[in-house]
């Protein structure tokens, strides 16, 4: 005679086992899927980017009531990220920073400009512009300094991680003295 409870356990397993068999197989596909599509593009391809950006002119370079030193510039910037954006460009941020050395740091950087990128038709421009953000050293070590433009752009992928990217650019040096 056949004991059902038995029939049921060994059907109850069978199913088990399918079942986790399957998970098993979705979430190797899932994790096969996460990694193509998060492998970093500059890898597979390196993108042709045309950017630049330079000095025009210094409006303002003067020590404020608080001891520190601060410049003002127009800015030349001339940008062609167009081939950066594919299927899964979510956007870009790009910045300008002014990278100097002072005898306090060794390396000190400062957010001059910035803008985000959504599209691959904004992807390229060019601007003539006062820089968004002043550059303002802690103390008075900017006399004579020379401050070199660095164009960054970070990739913001819809999925993945987050590449970073820049170019060095132009160098410019200040004034000895107060204007």
């Amino acid at each position: 005679m056949i004991d059902h409870r038995l029939c049921f356990t060994m059907t109850y397993s069978n199913l088990h086992c399918r079942l986790g068999t399957l998970v098993n197989l979705t979430s190797i596909l899932f994790i096969l899927l996460f990694v193509t599509v998060s492998f970093p593009d500059a890898i597979i391809r390196s993108p042709s980017v045309d950017v630049h950006a330079e000095v025009s002119k210094l409006n303002r370079f003067r020590k404020r009531l608080n001891g520190n030193d601060e410049v003002s510039l127009n800015l030349n910037i001339s940008v062609d990220l167009s081939s950066v954006f594919n299927w899964k460009t979510k956007q870009l941020f790009v910045f300008v920073t002014a990278e100097y050395k002072t005898l306090q740091n060794s390396f000190n950087q400062v957010i001059l400009w910035d803008r985000t990128i959504h599209d691959r038709d904004s992807a390229k421009f060019e601007i003539y512009a006062k820089n968004k953000y002043l550059l303002i050293d802690q103390g008075c070590h900017l006399l004579g300094k020379e401050i070199q433009l660095v164009v960054n752009w970070y990739v913001m992928h819809k999925t993945g991680w987050m590449s970073r990217h820049n170019k060095s650019m132009s160098y410019f040096e200040l004034p000895q003295v107060y204007i």
